[in-house]
């Protein structure tokens, strides 16, 4: 049934249409359908309490219209939503509230599920995924048990930020001049126990499998940056007066050792306190201290001016026997290579700078190749190739084959070898938090540990690494042993108080009820200590793992879980998975170019590798949509009071209206300003549309007729506007597809008899767009919903010949939008898409228009006053 609307009366129409895609289930997606699948996903949302603003919803609103659009077509779609629920945020909230971390991101998941549902997204919600939920973080935990079997997960002392306030480690990018980025709180430098995955393993299947991915360059650069994949060799200096220690180094560049006129050590090296002598202790001691308050991004700014300290110790160049003398400095950092560097200052920007600043040796080794009969002299520093100088034996050697030939001679004397280093570092996995997931991991002395080998057949031994995992406590060893599989989920313990332990460790360190249990050496079950007497040796005391996984955890794998959401005893049928797949089109904004999508690519191509999943990379296809700005120009934030609220905008004029005007705005990929005053254009455009089709009586209008003859020219447009809008939506041009619609409805009024089959085509190409007005005219013309199962409208070529054009739309003489038009467009038609322009409209807002200069194909100027 319709809603009984004469008007276009878009509440009661959205309200209406909303309900029946979820009665109906019009969105569903079924497994096993004889059809073509397309997946097309989302990156899900973090459920925040502040909810959507409207910079949220256009990547959101691009993959509805993808979906609509495809389904259309004959697929069968699979378009789900989820929420990426675990992190600080909420846990936050619950230590200055009181309210479980639980509660309230159960109230945001709820509001950000009833914008979505007004909005008027084609979502299969029986698909909906939760990272907090215990069924689903159940195969997060089984993913690190078989990362953990296949020694991929470890555990290591590392210098990470330490946030007193926060009571968690923070990452290198959430620290920003010495304080969190949330709150500015003062962090720390701090070694902690921390669980470890092995990245870095992963390395160079990352980095090959970018080469097959339809994905944005400048992301594929970012994620080949982060890598930072490079070839040199691996160099040991001897030290002065410490016979039994090497100061390994790494170099792209060991053609130029010759170079080296001295060494530096980040002040985290752990030879920094050794090789410091007495009387540079203390100057040595104030140096770290100051380092220990900046980040790495700090550290390593070239604009910086250099810092640093010798140690008063001096290191031998294997090539040359020269002694260097050995300082600490912050540019140096102990997370990329060894932590040592040889500095070469002639040949590298920052060691030039830094043998400046404390009048060190600067010693010329490569010499620029220059043009046959230039006399110029090598400005230095100087880090291009050319010919070997001041180099004993290699003198002489092209630069290229004197790096050969010196990294064979350093293999043959011992003193080093080829090597590939990697910029990209093994992932600290661990928060000191209580609301994330639990690690299936226990601690064991070291005796208990070395009796479960007597059970070979047991669950816990088949998950055991070859290499144990372990660390030392006073004294005493601990090792590492899984829950296995068939004890997951490990399930986060009720809790009153949340606050950090105060130890280093997370508030689960607290509940000592659940931390302390017996754990059995051949099944993996657990007992509280107070229910149990061990009596058969199979029972030990042991200590659950404290920490849990940071956020990324249950975003690393969610697109599987999507195609499989209710499998109790699989992380995905192998059947469903050679269904559906990798998703087909994957949107998400850029700020996630490296960490997630890197994350997610690790973690897919390992359950490849251990044929859990049928294809190696999770997102084969890639688009990131741009950032809408407040209306100030700067992006939205609460904090600057420049969020709009899609609610507001859809109380005051629709959703259809929201969904077009975001997608009108400019070219989805591209950053643009909101204008609440621009929204009207696209308002009055559907209003036109309804009138165009419905009379005052709620019937369709009398001059749409079955059997009419449409003329040459609306046959023409028509069938333009089919491809038009058909491959802009293939392309992701959304705004270019509403306005060959807005020329199509202008055309449409101006005649006196519609084809009904016109109409019905023109419903069908709105749509995906705006699909509850799309909806209601659909029925209203005599057809049964939902209007996305009436096969997608076909143009025919041979109707049409002509090509677009690009009219810059002036407003007194500045510019102040484009679009694409057919060529032959009028200057009507040109005029009525520059006042509903989102960019134009607000500049012609309350004015009157004085004169219309149109220069066609090239611009349409409005003078108003």
């Amino acid at each position: 049934m319709s809603t009984g609307c004469i008007e276009y009366d878009f509440k009661k129409i959205e309200a209406h249409w909303q309900k029946y895609w979820e009665k109906n289930k019009t969105f569903r997606a079924e497994d096993f359908l004889d059809k073509p699948k397309y997946y097309i996903l989302d990156m899900f949302p973090y459920p925040s309490g502040a909810g959507l603003h409207v910079g949220h919803p256009p990547g959101y609103i691009a993959s509805d219209i993808i979906a609509r659009y495809k389904k259309s077509l004959g697929f069968n779609v699979l378009h789900p939503m989820g929420w990426d629920a675990f992190g600080l945020p909420a846990e936050q909230y619950a230590i200055s509230t009181g309210t479980h971390p639980r509660k309230k991101t159960e109230e945001n998941i709820n509001r950000f599920r009833k914008q979505f549902d007004r909005i008027g997204f084609a979502l299969d919600w029986d698909r909906e995924v939760n990272t907090t939920d215990p069924d689903y973080y159940k195969w997060t935990q089984w993913i690190i048990l078989q990362m953990f079997k296949h020694g991929l997960l470890t555990v290591d002392d590392q210098p990470v930020w330490w946030c007193p306030a926060l009571g968690t480690v923070l990452a290198n990018e959430e620290v920003i001049k010495g304080l969190s980025e949330r709150g500015s709180h003062p962090v720390e430098r701090r070694k902690l126990r921390q669980m470890v995955l092995r990245i870095t393993a992963y390395a160079e299947k990352l980095l090959d499998g970018l080469k097959d991915l339809d994905w944005p360059d400048s992301t594929k650069r970012q994620q080949i940056a982060w890598i930072g994949r490079s070839e040199g060799a691996e160099t040991l200096f001897d030290i002065d007066g410490f016979p039994d220690e090497k100061l390994k180094i790494f170099t792209t560049r060991p053609d130029t050792l010759f170079g080296a006129t001295y060494m530096v050590l980040s002040p985290e090296h752990p030879l920094v306190n050794k090789l410091t002598q007495s009387a540079y202790e203390n100057e040595v001691l104030a140096y770290i201290k100051t380092a220990a308050t900046k980040s790495d991004l700090d550290r390593t700014d070239l604009a910086k001016e250099k810092t640093g300290v010798f140690t008063g110790c001096y290191a031998i160049n294997p090539v040359n026997n020269e002694k260097l003398p050995i300082w600490i400095a912050d540019y140096v950092l102990m997370g990329y290579g060894t932590g040592a560097i040889m500095a070469v200052p002639a040949h590298d920007g920052r060691d030039y700078e830094f043998a400046q600043q404390f009048e060190l040796p600067i010693i010329e080794v490569i010499g620029q190749k220059l043009k046959e009969g230039s006399e110029s002299e090598t400005t230095l520093p100087y880090s291009g190739e050319g010919e070997m100088i001041n180099s004993g034996d290699y003198t002489g050697l092209e630069s290229t084959l004197g790096k050969e030939k010196i990294i064979d001679d350093l293999e043959k004397s011992g003193r080093g070898k080829a090597a590939v280093n990697y910029k990209l570092r093994d992932w600290i996995f661990s928060r000191q938090r209580y609301w994330g997931e639990p690690f299936p991991i226990v601690w064991v002395d070291e005796d208990d540990y070395l009796k479960v080998s007597k059970f070979k057949k047991g669950e816990v031994y088949k998950l055991l690494p070859e290499v144990p995992v372990c660390f030392e406590a006073d004294g005493a060893k601990k090792y590492a042993l899984p829950i296995p599989a068939s004890h997951l989920p490990v399930i986060l313990p009720e809790m009153e108080s949340f606050q950090p332990s105060g130890t280093g460790q997370g508030p689960l360190a607290n509940q000592t009820t659940w931390l302390n249990v017996w754990f059995n050496l051949e099944t993996g079950d657990t007992q509280p200590v107070s229910d149990l007497t061990p009596g058969d040796g199979n029972w030990v005391p042991a200590t659950r793992e404290t920490n849990t996984m940071p956020q990324w955890a249950g975003s690393c794998w969610y697109h599987l879980r999507y195609c499989d959401p209710q499998n109790a005893d699989n992380l995905i049928d192998h059947k469903i998975d050679a269904y559906w797949k990798s998703p087909d089109y994957y949107i998400g904004g850029a700020e996630h170019a490296v960490l997630h999508l890197l994350y997610a690519r690790f973690w897919h191509q390992f359950l490849h590798d251990i044929k859990v999943v049928s294809e190696p990379e999770p997102y084969p296809r890639l688009f990131h949509q741009g950032i809408i700005l407040g209306e100030d120009g700067i992006k939205m934030s609460k904090s600057r009071g420049n969020v709009i609220n899609p609610d507001d905008i859809i109380d005051e004029l629709g959703a259809d209206s929201l969904r077009l005007y975001e997608m009108f705005l400019g070219p989805l990929e591209s950053m643009k300003p909101w204008s609440t005053h621009g929204i009207d254009g696209v308002y009055r455009f559907l209003n036109r549309v309804w009138r165009e089709i419905i009379d005052r009586t709620g019937k369709m209008q009398g001059k749409i007729q079955e059997n009419v003859s449409e003329s040459s020219d609306t046959e023409r447009l028509l069938h333009e506007t089919i491809k038009k809008v058909t491959q802009d939506i293939e392309t992701l041009q959304f705004n270019t597809a509403i306005s060959q619609m807005m020329i199509f409805s202008n055309h449409l009024q101006k005649l006196e008899a519609i084809s009904l089959t016109t109409v019905k085509t023109f419903i069908q190409l709105l749509a995906p767009l705006a699909p509850h007005i799309a909806e209601e005219l659909w029925q209203r013309v005599g057809e049964e919903p939902s209007i996305v199962n009436a096969p997608w409208p076909r143009y025919d070529e041979s109707k049409f010949e002509r090509d677009e054009v690009k009219i810059i739309f002036q407003v007194n003489g500045k510019m102040r939008g484009e679009a694409l038009v057919p060529a032959d467009a009028g200057e009507n038609d040109v005029l009525i898409i520059a006042r509903e322009h989102p960019r134009v409209a607000p500049h012609l807002e309350g004015k009157s228009l004085r004169k219309v200069i149109f220069v066609p194909g090239k611009i349409l100027n409005i003078v108003a006053n």
